[in-house]
C-alpha cells in the first residue's frame, strides 16, 4: 500500500504496518520513528513520516457502543465520519462538527482537531470529544478526559498524531430531526461585504461559508457567493432514507495544463452565474456539507506533481485587511486558485494545545505544484500571515518554517513534553521538532 497525503506531492517513501485490533501492542521498529496514518486526507506532510514507518489504522473500524438516548458514541479510531453518519443518522443523531469531507477517520479528526462550516456555533471536533484511549510506545494505555490525564487530552487533540496512537474514542453527538437543510446563496462583492454577511448570518444560520473567484480580486473588490444553511426542524422521515452515493470519479492524473488560468476563469464565471439565484432552497445536508465528495479522487485534477493548499486565519481585528493583502500577493504573482473559500471562526476555544482556529476570517486556496515558484509564493503568504499575528493550518501545510510555527503556535513548548519519543512526522521534523532539538 502506498501512503500519500491528499496533495499528492512527490516525496520519500515510507514503510507501513497495519494495526488489526485496538488491543495490539505498538510494533517496535528498530531505528525508525512511527506515525499513525488514517485516510491520508491531510494535504501536506503532517500525516507522512518520510523514511520512517506509518501505522495504518484503517482496520480499527469497529463500533464499540452507542447510546441512542444521550448520543454518546464509542468507536475505534479508524472508523470514518461517514460511517458514523450511516449508523447514527437514522436514530436522529449527527456529529456536531464535520470537515469538508466525510472520508476522514475519527483518529485523524481528533489529531487535526478539524473544523467545519459551523465553527461560530460548535467550535472544533475536539470540543465534542469526551474521552479516548492513548497507546504509547512504552506500552502505557492512558484513558484521557478533560479531568483524567488532562495534559495528554489537551496535547493529543490537535496533536498531529505525535503523542501516541488513539485506539478508541467516545464522542458526544447532537440531535437532529431531518436530513434536510435550508440553504441560501447571497452574492457579495468585497471582503468587507463578506464580513457583514457573516455578522448578519451567524445568529440565524448554523453553517456559513463563502466561495470566491480568486481571479476577480482588484483593489478590495471580489466576486463571491456567501452560502448559509440551517437544519430543518420538523420531523419528515428523511433520516431513515438512503444517503446519496456518488459514482463520479477522476480516473487518472490529468495533464498539468488542465487547470490553466483560462479554464479556472471559465469555471468561476459559470459557477458564479449558477449560484446567483435568490431565495432559500431545501436540499440533503450532504450536498452542502461535503460538496467535493461528489467526485472521488478529485485531487487527480492537479496532475502528477500534486498541489498545495494554503489555509490560514487572520485575527478578527485585522482580518479584512489581512485577507485583502493576501489576495493581492496572489494576484501580483499571476496566480489563482481553483478552489477558494472564506469562512468565519468564532470565539469558542478548543481544548487542544495546537488547535488552529482563532476568532477571525480563514481563507483556503489551492495551488497546482509548480515547484520553486509555488513554494516562493506560499512563503510570501506565510510571512504576511505571521506579520498579522495569524497562523497556518498544519493539516494543510507543506511549507511552514520553524520560525513561523514558533510564532503562530507558542504552546508547542507545553506540547513538546507529551510527544512520544518514538513518534515523529515529516511536518514535526520540519517545524516544531527542529526547534526543540
Amino acid at each position: 500500500m502506498k501512503f500519500n497525503a491528499w496533495g499528492r506531492l512527490p516525496g520519500p517513501k515510507q514503510a507501513g504496518v497495519t494495526l488489526w485490533t485496538r488491543t495490539d501492542p505498538l510494533p517496535v521498529v528498530s531505528g525508525s520513528s512511527v506515525l499513525p496514518y488514517g485516510q491520508g486526507r491531510s494535504y501536506g506532510d503532517c500525516c507522512l513520516n518520510a523514511n520512517g514507518v506509518v501505522l495504518a489504522t484503517e482496520r480499527l473500524d469497529r463500533f464499540i457502543d452507542f447510546d441512542a438516548t444521550d448520543g454518546k458514541l464509542t468507536c475505534e479510531a479508524g472508523v470514518l465520519l461517514g460511517e458514523i453518519i450511516d449508523v447514527c443518522l437514522p436514530k436522529g443523531w449527527l456529529l456536531p462538527v464535520m470537515p469538508g469531507t466525510q472520508f476522514v477517520s475519527v483518529g485523524g479528526a481528533i489529531a487535526n482537531d478539524v473544523h467545519g462550516k459551523n465553527h461560530h456555533r460548535a467550535g472544533t471536533f475536539g470540543n465534542h470529544v469526551v474521552k479516548f484511549e492513548l497507546l504509547r510506545s512504552n506500552g502505557e494505555r492512558l484513558v484521557c478526559t478533560d479531568e483524567a490525564n488532562a495534559g495528554w487530552f489537551r496535547a493529543t487533540i490537535g496533536g498531529l498524531g505525535l503523542t501516541g496512537l488513539i485506539a478508541w474514542a467516545e464522542l458526544r453527538l447532537r440531535r437532529i430531526n431531518s436530513a434536510l437543510i435550508d440553504v441560501e446563496d447571497v452574492p457579495f462583492a468585497s471582503i468587507e461585504e463578506f464580513a457583514r454577511l457573516s455578522d448578519k448570518s451567524d445568529r440565524d444560520f448554523e453553517y456559513t461559508a463563502a466561495w470566491f473567484d480568486c481571479y476577480s480580486y482588484s483593489r478590495g473588490s471580489l466576486r463571491g457567493i456567501f452560502s448559509r444553511a440551517r437544519h430543518v426542524d420538523e420531523t419528515d422521515g428523511t433520516l431513515s432514507r438512503s444517503r446519496p452515493s456518488h459514482h463520479l470519479s477522476v480516473p487518472l492524473d490529468m495533464p498539468i495544463w488542465t487547470l490553466n488560468p483560462g479554464v479556472m476563469r471559465l469555471f468561476n464565471a459559470v459557477y458564479h452565474a449558477g449560484k446567483r439565484r435568490r431565495g432559500i432552497r431545501r436540499e440533503r445536508m450532504e450536498s452542502f456539507l461535503f460538496p467535493l465528495d461528489a467526485i472521488r479522487n478529485w485531487n487527480r485534477l492537479y496532475g502528477r506533481t500534486g498541489f498545495m493548499q494554503f489555509q490560514c486565519v487572520f485575527p478578527q481585528a485585522v482580518s479584512a485587511q489581512g485577507v485583502s493583502e493576501l489576495l493581492q500577493i496572489v494576484s501580483s504573482a499571476g496566480e489563482g486558485s481553483f478552489l477558494a473559500v472564506l469562512k468565519r471562526f468564532g470565539a469558542r476555544r478548543s481544548p487542544g494545545l495546537l488547535s488552529f482556529p482563532m476568532p477571525g476570517i480563514t481563507v483556503a486556496l489551492d495551488f497546482q505544484n509548480r515547484g520553486p515558484s509555488t513554494r516562493a509564493l506560499l512563503g510570501d503568504c506565510q510571512n504576511l500571515v505571521t506579520n498579522y499575528g495569524g497562523r497556518v493550518y498544519p493539516a494543510k501545510d507543506a511549507c511552514m518554517t520553524p520560525s513561523a510555527f514558533d510564532t503562530a503556535y507558542p504552546a508547542w513548548r507545553d506540547f513538546a513534553p507529551y510527544v512520544d519519543p518514538n513518534f515523529s512526522s515529516s511536518f514535526w521534523r520540519r517545524t516544531g521538532g527542529s526547534i526543540a532539538t
